[in-house]
């Protein structure tokens, strides 16, 4: 199974070009993954790149959920797979990100990939320059999640 970990600050080209970092290139080589899947986050201005084994994976997660006679769940898979693109890095590890996706993006050069479990995020470097959450915040939200069941907050 891959992980993937790690905050490196990338350049693209000016035709959108962009190195994956070595470390992701080997777990991507080491477990066999030719092609990544592109798409917009649903919930962020970033990109995702996801091995074609963990897209797939999704996929068929969202599907087994959706009702295919149902035309919201119609609209909602269409909207998911309608705008992904297949990427397979060149010989030198780049890969295109297409000037769509620059622009909903905000990417110009300066990027980060972030690694995000079984997935790559791709963000517009001065959108990651302050932290995602503030600390007080995310201490309190990873709490909550952490806590035990049935445990009631305790506060100190």
């Amino acid at each position: 199974m891959i992980r993937f970990l790690g905050n490196i600050e990338a350049k693209a080209d000016m035709k959108g070009r962009i190195f994956i970092p070595v470390q992701f290139r080997k777990q991507l080589q080491a477990a066999s993954e030719e092609r990544l899947i592109m798409r917009k986050d649903v919930f962020q201005d970033c990109l995702v790149l996801y091995p074609e084994s963990v897209w797939n994976e999704k996929l068929n997660e969202l599907r087994s959920r959706l009702n295919k006679w149902n035309a919201t769940h119609q609209l909602i898979f269409r909207q998911f797979v309608s705008d992904v693109e297949i990427i397979s890095p060149d010989s030198n590890g780049r890969i295109l990100i297409p000037k769509r996706y620059l622009q909903i993006t905000g990417i110009r050069s300066e990027v980060r990939f972030i690694g995000i479990d079984n997935k790559i995020e791709i963000w517009a470097r001065e959108k990651t320059e302050q932290p995602f959450m503030p600390a007080e915040a995310f201490g309190a939200a990873l709490e909550e999640i952490m806590k035990a069941p049935g445990e009631e907050k305790t506060d100190v």
